[in-house]
């Protein structure tokens, strides 16, 4: 039927529309598969976050012993600290402590949403951990978890209480710029 070598015309696979140069040379009288230079130059794999520990233990709070009190007292000021560095602004510390305090006291459990969190830090900063250990922290012992991720980002050299954009500002400007007074002008002029 057909000349030993030939290849029929509807043998070739239906081309595809990916921008890559196909090549039939490999194609056999009966083959149906064509090979693509892109599979060549196909991209890396992103590398895996090294994980790290902790900057500091759960139960560390003696080094931060004002945070820690906050925190017993008060959990929705550091929650809603910590969720506005990390959600990096979008929410804001009172909006993200005002919605921690109605869930602790319509369910009366605010770990259920801060515990969302740490994993989120969590997934950030490649720490060690994973969901269920901290579901569990936060249900066992909520300021414990909550200063511990209060203590981890001001390691990582956040200043806690400008919150997110004060410290995007703080950066932006420099140490050089803080050091030097601004300049005033010499008399009146319109």
């Amino acid at each position: 039927m057909y000349e030993q070598g030939a290849v029929p015309a509807k043998a070739y696979p239906p081309a595809v529309d990916t921008g890559f140069p196909v090549s039939y040379s490999n194609i056999g009288p009966y083959s149906t598969t064509a090979t693509t230079e892109a599979s060549h130059y196909a991209p890396a794999l992103p590398q895996p976050k090294h994980i790290v520990e902790w900057s500091t233990g759960l139960c560390d709070c003696a080094s931060d012993c004002g945070n820690c009190c906050i925190t017993c007292w008060c959990p929705c000021v550091t929650f809603g600290r910590v969720a506005e560095i990390v959600d990096r602004g979008s929410t804001s510390c009172g909006a993200s402590g005002a919605l921690y305090t109605l869930i602790c006291c319509v369910v009366g459990c605010g770990c259920l949403y801060s515990c969302f969190y740490r994993s989120k830090m969590r997934q950030q900063y490649g720490l060690k951990g994973d969901a269920c250990t901290d579901c569990l922290i936060h249900c066992c012992c909520e300021t414990c978890a909550l200063s511990q991720e209060y203590r981890e980002l001001k390691e990582r050299g956040f200043d806690m209480i400008i919150g997110w954009h004060g410290n995007v500002e703080q950066r932006s400007r420099g140490v050089a710029m803080a050091v030097t007074a601004p300049s005033v002008e010499q008399g009146m002029s319109r």
